[in-house]
């Protein structure tokens, strides 16, 4: 059964080589590299407020904060709330102790607010745990509030530059049209997964995982 979400884009890098191949007759698992989706993501890499300018290193805090504000959220939708929260709340110690009253007020009209709560509590808790800094390593990251698997690992490869594979929706999408996968989801979801940690495995994403992630 094919899975119909899974229709590639004709701006898609992979989408040209595709064709070529079943244009030829060589049609078969693709064997793009991280390399090349790193090559489109220079091209085309968008600037956000949360992403570090090309060269310089991560900010934790900025990286986790946008990661909370983006679960069920637009990029569009978060750019504005994210200054403001960051102008309020410029570190995790001044997030920590400002009341909740204060972090739901500045949350106000993103929704979810379960996610501000956890955004406070796990301050509290990075502030009391280690010394108000984000720990490193997905097993520390996912023990704190809010935090889970897809959430910590993203956090340990984009702040810490960790060898880790964060997948979600869009890694499923850009991998099934890399391998040219037809197997709907979520039947397709461990294939899925395996593709992108052999992708990983590509030397040119151990240099970069913050940016492969």
């Amino acid at each position: 059964m094919v899975a119909k979400a899974f229709v590639v884009s004709a701006r898609s890098p992979w989408q040209a080589k595709a064709a070529a191949e079943r244009r030829d007759g060589t049609a078969g698992t693709a064997d793009f590299q991280a390399s090349d989706l790193l090559a489109w993501y220079d091209r085309h890499r968008r600037v956000l407020p949360w992403r570090a300018p090309r060269g310089e290193r991560a900010d934790p805090y900025r990286v986790w904060l946008s990661e909370i504000m983006l679960q069920q959220t637009t990029v569009a939708t978060v750019g504005p709330y994210f200054k403001r929260f960051l102008a309020r709340f410029p570190t995790v110690q001044t997030l920590a102790e400002a009341s909740l009253g204060e972090v739901l007020a500045a949350w106000a009209g993103l929704g979810y607010y379960s996610r501000a709560r956890n955004l406070h509590a796990c301050a509290k808790t990075m502030v009391e745990r280690h010394g108000g800094r984000l720990p490193r390593g997905e097993a520390e990251l996912v023990r704190l509030p809010g935090i889970g698997p897809y959430t910590a690992a993203a956090i340990a490869a984009i702040a810490f530059d960790e060898k880790t594979v964060p997948v979600d929706g869009n890694v499923e999408r850009v991998v099934a049209r890399l391998h040219r996968v037809e197997d709907a989801l979520p039947g397709a979801k461990p294939a899925l997964r395996d593709l992108a940690q052999h992708l990983a495995e590509d030397i040119a994403a151990a240099s970069r995982f913050g940016d492969f992630a």
